[in-house]
Parts: C-alpha cells; sequence; structure tokens
C-alpha cells in the first residue's frame, strides 16, 4: 500500500508541476506587449498640449514634438485610454520623480488616447486637474485615436509607457487594463534612464 500512495502522490505531484507550467506560458503568451521596446529608437510624433506644466513654455493648444523638444534628455512617454485610479496614482508619483531628478533634466508627458477627440482632450483635462501635478503636460496626439503609428502602440492595451534616454528606449511597460499596470516596476525602470 505504501508503494500505491508514493506513485499516487508523484503522479498527482508531476501533474501540478505541469499545470502551474502550462500557467505561466499561457500567462507570459497573454502578456500585452506595446510601444517601443528596449534598444529601439524613440520616433518623432506630434501632439497638442491639452493641459499641465503650466511653467514649460508651451502654450496650451499648441501643436509639438514634446518628444523633440526633450531631445537627448530621460523621458518617460505615457500612453493612456484612462484616466483614474492607478494611472493618476503613476502620474502623481511620476511628477514626484521629475522634481526629485531635476539635476538629471527627467521629463514626463501624458498622451491621453481615445475614439473622439474631444473626448479624449476633455479627459486629459481631467486628469490634469485631478492629479494636480505641476512637471507634466497632458496631450492628445495627432494620432489620438492609438497614438503614433511608429510607435506600434497595441490596441489591447489600456496603458503603455515608454522610457527612453539619448533617443534611445531602456525599457516598455503595458498593460491590458489600467489595474494591472505595475507602478513599483515602472519607477524601478527609471534608473535605466537617469544620468
Amino acid at each position: 500500500m505504501k508503494g500505491r500512495s508514493v506513485k499516487k502522490f508523484c503522479v498527482l505531484s508531476m501533474g501540478f508541476v505541469v499545470a502551474l507550467a502550462f500557467c505561466g506560458v499561457a500567462s507570459a503568451e497573454n502578456a500585452v506587449k506595446s510601444g517601443p521596446q528596449a534598444g529601439d529608437s524613440l520616433g518623432a510624433f506630434y501632439v497638442t498640449k491639452v493641459a499641465g506644466a503650466e511653467d514649460d513654455g508651451v502654450d496650451k493648444n499648441a501643436n509639438l514634438c514634446y518628444r523633440c523638444r526633450n531631445g537627448r534628455r530621460p523621458q518617460v512617454i505615457v500612453f493612456t485610454r484612462a484616466t483614474d485610479g492607478k494611472v493618476e496614482e503613476l502620474v502623481k508619483k511620476l511628477d514626484k520623480a521629475v522634481e526629485a531628478n531635476s539635476s538629471s533634466k527627467l521629463r514626463v508627458f501624458v498622451n491621453v488616447l481615445g475614439e473622439d477627440k474631444a473626448d479624449a482632450t476633455d479627459e486629459a483635462k481631467k486628469l490634469a486637474s485631478s492629479s494636480k501635478v505641476k512637471n507634466i503636460p497632458f496631450v492628445v496626439p495627432n494620432e489620438f485615436e492609438n497614438g503614433p503609428d511608429n510607435y506600434g502602440i497595441n490596441a489591447k492595451a489600456e496603458v503603455t509607457i515608454t522610457l527612453a534616454s539619448s533617443l534611445g528606449v531602456k525599457a516598455s511597460h503595458a498593460a491590458g487594463s489600467a489595474d494591472e499596470l505595475d507602478i513599483a516596476s515602472v519607477l524601478g525602470d527609471l534608473k535605466k534612464i537617469l544620468n
């Protein structure tokens, strides 16, 4: 009887390990990949400033390339279809990071995406108002539905975050839902772009 119990236990244990491995593979396959990836060049794209960063020298409603304006400085570019919860929390923490890393000239700008440009503009204004951040401009890209074509933003990603310096992407994060956003991981990757 003892031998039979051990065999059953071994078979059950192996089945459990296989199931865990399968779940791990399945979740890795379901991970959302969006935006430029580490090693990619950071392309130019145009946006309209809607709100925020009142002291950055850019007027509201100005159409410009913030990526170009930021040049080779370390920068975090957020693309989002959601404007509350974890997105607002991320924006507040990034604003503090800009202040804490002023010597590195860290820049952040938030791109609000949507099916309708007027709705995206309204959402960007709401996020700027509710987050009460001082150093981050809120913008709507000219390609407002899914972001700039040269960035490859996944339509299934509610949030895409690109961290870059010297015009090269150092890290990328994406979440299918804003609730899945790993803020600690994004903030941890700031060290990859700061001088």
